[in-house]
């Protein structure tokens, strides 16, 4: 097996059909991410992927903060070429590394974290360049058309955003081409379907990038009472993972579980190839070899009209699974 590269977009970039989301790889800002992170493997990791055609790697600068761009680095040395970088700015870091969880889409600050973005990423140019978060007080065509400037100095090939509305799209989208948007997407997250937003990006010719393609592990099967999860685990503040909704959460797993079944695969590979057959681009987070194999051979799947339906029937669009942030967390989404 070894990923074909695809179009993302109409600008011209071309990625591997699966990507990998390293943001597990490290902390963040003190907090373990879907467990414990060994930097060797998780190097090791990436190498495998590179092998398998899986060239395509997501960070951001708010990971750490600042330490899994310097981990990619460190993976990537000697290899800068053979390898897509996307990376996302726009928490604000202060000048001691410092997160301050504001956020910060001023021309000059954009300047500023792509320069620190380059330096710790070990390169002169990154790929994909994400602004992370809608700043509130910065109009997004200001953020947009510092973005289009690193874009013409050669520091940046491609632009776009994270976790924004139509509004914001079609709005940034005319100051300069979006390759890009990226938000969460999975069985158990279509929101941005519900909301147009993805009709809204076919229209304009802008690629989509599903971060959680697995509902931040849900999907993978491994987690059946929420006291599987570590005690500093992150997700324990998601109301997927809480109370009643855990539960009848769980009865829609132990239905897409039978299907991945009678098909001979994990429910991540029928979680990814469901993402691959509406022709988006999955980046599944891990930090090991194992489970990044199991995700990879998702692009062998083929699922038919039948079991697509099927699948659809378990998990309608507008089911409610809980919402993908606590209330602080879907406050910094731009909806």
């Amino acid at each position: 097996m070894s990923l074909e590269k695809i179009k993302l977009g109409t600008q011209g970039l071309e990625v591997a059909k699966i990507g990998l989301g390293c943001m597990g790889m490290t902390e963040l800002a003190g907090m373990e991410i879907y467990g414990k992170a060994d930097e060797k493997e998780a190097i090791q990791t990436i190498h495998r992927s590179l092998e398998l055609g899986g060239s395509f790697l997501d960070t951001a600068d708010l990971y750490g903060p600042l330490i899994n761009e310097q981990l990619i680095a460190k993976a990537i040395k000697g290899k800068r070429n053979e390898f897509t970088l996307a990376t996302k700015f726009g928490y604000e870091i202060d000048d001691n590394d410092v997160l301050t969880w504001g956020f910060d889409g001023s021309k000059s600050y954009v300047k500023k974290a792509v320069e620190r973005s380059l330096r710790n990423l070990g390169t002169d140019y990154i790929d994909l360049y994400y602004l992370h978060r809608v700043d509130p007080n910065t109009p997004i065509e200001e953020t947009v058309e510092a973005m289009s400037e690193l874009v013409k100095e050669g520091k940046v090939g491609y632009i776009g955003l994270s976790e924004v509305s139509s509004d914001t799209i079609k709005k940034a989208h005319a100051i300069y081409p979006l390759t890009a948007v990226q938000s969460e997407f999975s069985l158990f997250e279509r929101s941005v379907e519900e909301a147009g937003i993805l009709a809204t990006l076919k229209e304009l010719g802008i690629g989509f990038v599903a971060y959680s393609p697995l509902g931040r592990g849900f999907l993978t099967g491994d987690i059946q009472t929420p006291d599987d999860l570590a005690v500093d685990d992150f997700r324990r503040s998601m109301p997927r993972f809480q109370g009643e909704q855990f539960y009848k959460n769980i009865e829609l797993l132990n239905a897409i579980q039978q299907l991945a079944k009678e098909k001979e695969i994990t429910p991540s590979q029928l979680a990814l190839a469901w993402i691959l057959e509406k022709g988006h681009s999955p980046i599944p987070g891990t930090k090991r070899i194992k489970y990044l194999e199991q995700n990879l051979a998702a692009v062998d799947v083929v699922l038919t009209t039948e079991e697509l339906g099927k699948l659809e029937s378990i998990i309608p669009l507008g089911t409610i699974t809980g919402d993908r942030y606590d209330a602080n967390g879907m406050q910094m989404v731009n909806q």
